[in-house]
Formats: C-alpha cells, sequence, structure tokens
C-alpha cells in the first residue's frame, strides 16, 4: 500500500510526463493501489486516478474499479470525492458504463452524495446524451426498485432542462422508443411519469405526436382492438380508455387537447353519445329535498371540477360537428334531465368563483407564488371555463361558439378578449324561479350553500393506481430483487 508521499511522487512523475505519461505505466499502478491505504491515500488516489485515465486505455478496467471501490467506502466524504470525479471517466464505450454505474448510484440516502450524482449525470448527458440514456434504462429496465423508481424521476425533472442542442429529434426518438419498452410493464404512478416525460418532447407536440400518446394510453389500457393514429375516430378510443386502469385525468387531459383535431369522423354521433353518457357520470342531479325542505341525504354531490372542465371541453368541441345532437338526437327527458344538472353544476360553481375571486382580490406578484395561491389562480381558470362552456350549451338552441383556454395551457394572446367573457359569464347563466313553496314527490334545485375555499377544488390527484399490463403494482416479481451492493 504506497504512502501519501509515494503517491504524490508518481503523481509528479506522471503531470511531469504529460504526453508521454502512457510510459510511466508503474507510476499509474502505484496511484491505483492507493485505494487499499487509509482514508488520506483514498482521498488523494480518488482525485489522482481520473486525472490520468485517458493515458492508460489498456488499465481502464482496473482504473473504474479502483474508483468504484472509492465510491462504496464507508467514509462519506470519500465516497462524495469519488463520485464528484466519475464523468471523467466517461469517454468513448466507458460512457454508457459510467451512466448505468451512476443510474445505480441514485440509490443513496445522502443527500450531499445524490445531488453530486444527479450533476455527474447531467454533465455527461451534455457529453453523449444517447449513451447516457443508454445506462439510466438499462437500470430502469433491470435494475432495483428503488433505483428504477429514482431513475424515473430523474428523467422527469431533468430532461426538459436540457438545451435543445442535447436534446436533439434523435435523442427524442430514443426516449420514446425506451419507454415503449418500459410502458410494458410499470404501475399506475409510473406512467404518468411517463406521459409527463413524453408530453414534454419537442417532437411529440404536434397533431402526430399527441396521436403517438393518445396510441400510449390505448395501449395501456390493453384495448384488444388495434389504434390507428391516422384514425380520426380518436374519442371512441379515448373513451373505452377511461373505463380502463389507466390513470383517469391523464386521459381526459389527452382527450380534450385531442378533441379539436379529430376532423371528420363517421362514428360522430355514437361517440358523442358516449362522451355525453361519461359527462354526465360527473355532472350530478340536486340531492332529493325531504318534505320539510331540508335536504334527504346528508353528503352533497361532489364537484369534480378539473373532470368536468375537460369532458365538458370535449364535449363542447365535438358538439360544434353535431349541433342538433342535443336537440334532435336525444329525447325531450334527457334534455332536461341534463340542463338540471348543468343547472345545479353551474350555481356551485358560482359560488366557488367568488371564494377565489375574494381570496386572491388585491394580490399581485410575489403573494400569487406561493403553493395555495398558485392552485387558487388555476381554480379559478378551470371554473371560469366551465361557466363560459354551461353558457354555451344553455342557449336555445344550444350554442358552440365560444372558445376557452385549458386551464393547464398558456393563454394566447388572441383569446384575450375571451377574458372578459369568462370573468363575467357568471353574471350571465339562466336562473330558474323557486316555486312558492316545496312541493312533495318535486325536485327543487338545491343551492350548495357557500363556505371555506376548498385546496381540494382543482381535483388535481391521480386516481386508479395500479392494474397495468404486466402487473408491477401487484406481487410482480419478474425481475427479482437484488441486494445492495456493486452490481455494475
Amino acid at each position: 500500500m504506497p504512502t501519501v508521499e509515494e503517491l504524490y511522487r508518481n503523481y509528479g512523475i506522471l503531470a511531469d510526463a504529460k504526453e508521454t505519461a502512457a510510459e510511466h505505466k508503474d507510476a499509474y499502478q502505484v496511484i491505483l493501489d492507493g485505494v487499499k491505504g487509509g482514508a488520506k491515500e483514498k482521498r488523494l488516489a480518488a482525485q489522482f486516478i481520473p486525472k490520468f485515465f485517458k493515458h492508460f486505455p489498456e488499465l481502464a478496467d482496473s482504473a473504474i474499479n479502483a474508483q468504484l471501490d472509492l465510491c462504496e467506502d464507508e467514509d462519506v466524504s470519500i465516497r462524495r470525492q469519488a463520485i464528484k470525479e466519475l464523468p471523467q471517466f466517461a469517454t468513448g464505450d466507458n460512457l454508457p458504463r459510467v451512466a448505468d454505474i451512476l443510474t445505480q448510484l441514485l440509490q443513496s440516502d445522502d443527500s450531499a452524495e445524490f445531488n453530486l450524482v444527479n450533476n455527474a449525470l447531467l454533465s455527461i448527458f451534455k457529453m453523449d446524451a444517447k449513451g447516457t440514456l443508454g445506462g439510466l434504462f438499462s437500470q430502469i429496465l433491470q435494475g432495483e426498485d428503488i433505483v428504477r423508481e429514482r431513475a424515473i424521476k430523474f428523467l422527469s425533472t431533468k430532461l426538459k432542462t436540457l438545451p435543445e442542442e442535447v436534446l436533439t429529434k434523435e435523442v427524442e426518438e430514443l426516449v420514446l422508443t425506451e419507454s415503449k419498452k418500459v410502458l410494458e410493464d410499470v404501475t399506475g404512478e409510473e406512467f404518468v411519469l411517463f406521459m409527463k416525460i413524453l408530453s414534454g418532447l419537442k417532437s411529440l407536440q404536434t397533431v402526430s405526436g399527441r396521436q403517438q400518446l393518445v396510441e400510449l394510453v390505448a395501449e395501456q389500457a390493453d384495448l384488444e382492438q388495434t389504434f390507428n393514429p391516422s384514425d380520426p375516430d380518436c374519442v371512441d378510443r379515448l373513451l373505452q380508455c377511461t373505463r380502463q386502469a389507466v390513470p383517469l385525468f391523464s386521459v381526459l387531459k389527452l382527450l380534450a387537447e385531442m378533441s379539436s383535431f379529430c376532423g371528420d369522423m363517421e362514428k360522430l354521433e355514437s361517440n358523442l353519445k358516449k362522451l355525453f353518457d361519461k359527462l354526465l357520470e360527473y355532472m350530478p342531479l340536486p340531492p332529493e329535498e325531504a318534505e320539510n325542505g331540508e335536504n334527504a341525504g346528508n353528503e352533497e354531490p361532489k364537484l369534480q371540477f378539473s373532470y368536468v372542465e375537460c369532458l365538458l371541453y370535449s364535449f363542447h368541441q365535438l358538439g360544434r360537428k353535431l349541433p342538433d345532437f342535443l336537440t334532435a338526437k336525444l329525447n325531450t327527458e334527457k334534455v332536461k334531465d341534463f340542463k338540471i344538472r348543468l343547472q345545479y353544476f353551474a350555481r356551485g360553481l358560482q359560488v366557488y368563483i367568488r371564494q377565489l375571486r375574494l381570496a386572491l382580490q388585491g394580490k399581485t406578484g410575489e403573494a400569487l407564488k406561493t403553493e395555495e395561491n398558485k392552485i387558487k389562480v388555476v381554480a379559478l381558470k378551470i371554473t371560469n371555463n366551465i361557466n363560459v362552456l354551461i353558457k354555451d350549451l344553455f342557449h336555445i338552441p344550444p350554442s358552440y361558439k365560444s372558445t376557452v383556454t385549458l386551464s393547464w395551457k398558456p393563454v394566447q394572446k388572441s383569446e384575450a378578449g375571451q377574458k372578459r367573457a369568462s370573468e363575467d359569464a357568471a353574471s350571465d347563466l339562466p336562473t330558474k324561479k323557486a316555486p312558492a313553496g316545496p312541493k312533495r314527490d318535486s325536485r327543487q334545485i338545491y343551492n350548495p350553500p357557500s363556505g371555506k375555499y376548498s385546496s381540494n377544488l382543482g381535483n388535481f390527484s391521480y386516481e386508479q393506481r395500479g392494474g397495468f399490463r404486466g402487473g408491477r403494482g401487484r406481487g410482480w416479481g419478474g425481475r427479482g430483487n437484488r441486494t445492495r451492493g456493486r452490481i455494475y
């Protein structure tokens, strides 16, 4: 085992030799042996080994293994130093291996060490994005569960931060190809993260790109019928997906985004019927009233605003293509039932809009950047959108002329004129005159009481986790669990 003095002496030999350093193989071997010494020797070895790594390709394996020994040392300061220097080994064919190693090191519970691993991965991403992705996806497909989980989260948070010259079209195609392999066997949470990763890719921002995302959703639902991205009948397939164990809100958002691009379709009436039926599931009837005017039930219906925004927007978009659907295509009783639901929902909506406006009144700048106020701002967008769409459907005959920007989309300048209409929608909604007194066996329009604003208004949580193909969420054990330790 070399001493500190010997390590410095051999470092000097290699530093002085510069271009002819390769002739001093013995000096480099002394430095490699430094990993067997004490804490001081190991810290020096962690710095010296990568510095001269490129001069000794025949000792590449020995050098990488020596550095990995230091990455697993009991002394946290030695581990951090060794991890920090790992990107220097990412040259040529060694880069995917280094990416694989760094991905495994994401399992670290030391926060400083974990941050070093993240930074190291980002640095080699800029050297060779495709090679780095190879290492990451290798561990996502074959690594331990904790490594898989953190590698997926790394991609979902860091990929979007990479500059365009790194995240090229070829790189994005590789992300899509490898993601499809992973999606053959995922949990509900993993599926949501991958949809977040893929929906952020520049190459998937086009209509055809969005259709590819819809195809992935359909595949996750394990539909028997093959999905054809060029088929304009996208709504029918997406509605089938909502019945499967796919995160519902993800599907509904895709449905809303796709609805304005579906073009002409042969099954328009059939698709509108399915969409209408799905919308009714989230548009509750007013609660029954007892003879004394009190609510017959103890619980008020829950108004799921985020889901209704997606479904109502989709129905509004497709309804433009068949404007007589609500009049000529449905019987009178069904239309009457729908309007009762709309009016009940609209009244509850106005309560929340008033509460939200009051809560946000006078707040600007930094005050609007708090997490609570961000939720309220989005909630106000959602409720205003629903208000505008309901107002359209209350026209006689129903109108489909209003334009709204989905709450998760940036507002377009050309739509600035709609803002006023959206804000004033509450005051223009039709109202129903209440009878002089409650009558037995008659349904009264229930007016939800106002109260404290609920932070759950946006209904942003994803439902129906698990149940995906391959069953990762249900005792899946295809890969098996490996013990901690080096599996590089």
